[in-house]
């Protein structure tokens, strides 16, 4: 199969996962610019980081007076899973060259990491194969940047008074609601939100990592209590 029908199959096969994708840009856009962030500032972190849970924390962290520490110390926890979808895709992307890697890995996100890893477990023999990840990973790179520049011109107009800061944890609970239906699941939430208020109080703003903290420990109890009971 030919490169370039590869890279197109990536774009067509991302396409309806687009949807939440352009209201979630607009939301960043718009959120930046009411929290007092420059347009460029704004868009910088859609450039550099491309995450919009990541940028969610270091606008609402930066905004809260955290300290820069905390800020990327919080940035990274939240994009730490990249380094899972790396550890995965990488068996079928060994025989690539390192900067092959390199350039890949900025356009892998929860989209095109579970696309690509359905299309390179069903076509393992085909050597050009990466192209798919390149298609689906540029198509919401392209995505997210449109949408994020229309959220910003529309938070340079929309009035202050419309209070849009609260969009940021309605964001991240559209994000976790499909969880509340496990309870397991249920009982980390409940833990990573009790240790927030717990220690909100502590120095340098560090709460949201001692609530990470804690919630990947009750995490990591209670699948061991899981694996124990097969």
């Amino acid at each position: 199969m030919k490169s370039s029908k590869i890279f197109t199959k990536g774009v067509l096969d991302v396409l309806p996962l687009l949807i939440p994708v352009v209201p979630f840009g607009l939301i960043i856009g718009v959120i930046g610019i009411e929290l007092g962030f420059s347009p460029l500032m704004v868009y910088a972190t859609s450039l550099i980081v491309f995450s919009g849970s990541a940028q969610i924390v270091f606008f609402q962290l930066i905004s809260g007076g955290a300290s820069p520490i905390v800020t990327l110390t919080s940035v990274g926890v939240t994009n730490s899973r990249h380094l899972l979808y790396g550890a995965v895709l990488s068996e079928h992307l060994e025989s690539l060259s390192t900067a092959w890697k390199i350039f890949l890995s900025y356009f892998l996100v929860d989209q095109s990491f579970a696309l690509s890893n359905r299309f390179f477990k069903e076509n393992r023999s085909l050597e050009n194969k990466h192209y798919y990840l390149l298609g689906s990973g540029f198509t919401l790179w392209l995505t997210w940047q449109i949408s994020s520049l229309v959220g910003i011109f529309l938070g340079a107009i929309v009035p202050e008074e419309l209070g849009l800061a609260f969009a940021i944890p309605l964001t991240f609970l559209s994000l976790i609601i499909h969880e509340f239906r496990k309870p397991d699941h249920l009982l980390v939430i409940f833990v990573s939100g009790f240790l927030a208020i717990l220690f909100y109080e502590i120095p340098f703003k560090a709460y949201i990592i001692a609530a990470s903290v804690g919630a990947l420990i009750v995490a990591f109890i209670i699948t061991n209590i899981k694996l124990k009971k097969k």
